[in-house]
């Protein structure tokens, strides 16, 4: 499925031209440098960073200073972050616009875990949407020439909505765009995803991009959202877990690429897998690191492909890169296995009530007692 003339177009977000309206979404642990180049190298689009809590970068801790870093081949250069104070959010934006750290800087308000919404953090925060406004107003002016984006959810639970409000909110503080993961946070990422709600906002939001975030498992679910919604664009996340070429299939969807449909055999599947060990063994500059990482997407990548337990369980212990050349030499080719291999990927989890400071939803002000609790959400999560 393509998109018809009229959608396929462009993305801008500020003075960002994608030729693909795609973005990679921050995932902890995935969205390392390593996953944004494999992702790139087979389509078009913004790939952003892991979520980067603004505090840890501000304090100059090490891990986070490492991970702000790009690789030479990455244009446009993409970072999330994360926080709950104004001034630390606006001081990080500032470093990363006067240090030349990125190109696009996006702010994460749809973390559901529970550490971050008990204490105001991450979906939590749109309720109060006076620090929500604050947040996004003072990030803008902090960084300057760079576009900064918002990306949220739906809000706290069904009863408790905060995405229209924090969309308009986030258009006049001077966002670039806006993302809309299109659940709550107490629907975590089970069930489906709302995209009526994405139309909405795309009616509320009118001088800036709204995108659209929420099961998108292949390039039509991509088309159908955009048709059906009338978004500019499309927020990819767990979807390319272990099928880094679906940003190829999302450029030739939007006509953005001319290259052949990806044949997903098996021996296909072994090589992007190879590659993505590689560049993670390059990343953290240690073979047995980059290996012990790549464990976590074995089951995402062979998913539905004939690849027995115990290579699979080989797969998952092996440390060094000629191993893995040794296990995978052992596959007999096979054809893409259809919709065993499609779907939903990653972990959906159940809905569940959101952990909350206590009296939150009581007033969309922030009480001034709530300022020091509301720190102790700036940890290292991800998720929108």
């Amino acid at each position: 499925m393509t998109l018809a003339p009229a959608l396929a177009r462009p993305l801008r977000i500020g003075p960002i031209r994608l030729d693909a309206p795609v973005v990679l979404a921050p995932m902890a642990g995935i969205t390392n440098t390593a996953f944004r180049r494999l992702c790139r190298e087979y389509g078009a689009g913004l790939y952003v960073s892991e979520m980067i809590t603004s505090r840890a970068l501000v304090e100059r801790n090490a891990v986070t200073m490492r991970l702000i870093q790009h690789h030479e081949s990455e244009t446009p250069r993409s970072i999330q972050l994360y926080g709950v104070d104004p001034a630390t959010i606006a001081e990080a934006a500032r470093i990363i616009a006067a240090e030349d750290h990125a190109d696009h800087i996006d702010l994460n308000f749809g973390c559901p875990v529970p550490k971050v919404t008990r204490k105001g953090g991450g979906a939590a925060l749109p309720w109060k949407i006076g620090l929500f406004a604050d947040i996004v107003e003072r990030a803008v002016k902090a960084a300057g020439d760079i576009p900064l984006t918002v990306k949220m959810r739906k809000g706290i639970d069904r009863s408790h909505l905060t995405f229209l409000d924090a969309g308009r909110a986030a258009e006049d503080a001077g966002a670039a765009a806006v993302a809309l993961h299109a659940r709550t946070a107490s629907e975590y990422y089970s069930g489906h995803a709302d995209w009526d709600a994405i139309g909405e906002l795309k009616e509320a939001v009118t001088s800036i991009p709204v995108l659209g975030n929420g099961d998108i498992w292949a390039a039509d679910d991509a088309v159908r959202m955009m048709e059906q919604t009338g978004c500019d664009g499309v927020v990819v996340g767990r979807g390319c877990l272990g099928r880094p070429w679906l940003f190829g299939e999302l450029a030739a969807a939007f006509g953005a690429s001319h290259t052949p449909p990806v044949d997903a055999t098996l021996s296909f599947v072994a090589a992007a897998f190879r590659r993505h060990a590689e560049l993670l063994v390059e990343f953290f500059e240690d073979e047995d690191r980059g290996c012990k990482d790549i464990r976590k997407h074995v089951a995402w990548y062979f998913k539905g492909y004939p690849v027995g337990g115990e290579l699979r369980a080989a797969l998952a212990r092996a440390s060094t890169l000629a191993e893995i050349d040794d296990l995978l030499g052992t596959l007999d080719d096979a054809p893409y296995p259809g919709a065993a291999a499609e779907g939903q990927r990653g972990r959906a989890g159940t809905p569940k009530r959101t952990s909350l400071p206590e009296g939150w939803l009581e007033s969309r002000d922030v009480a001034s007692e709530t300022s020091d609790m509301m720190r102790g959400a700036e940890v290292e999560n991800s998720g929108g």
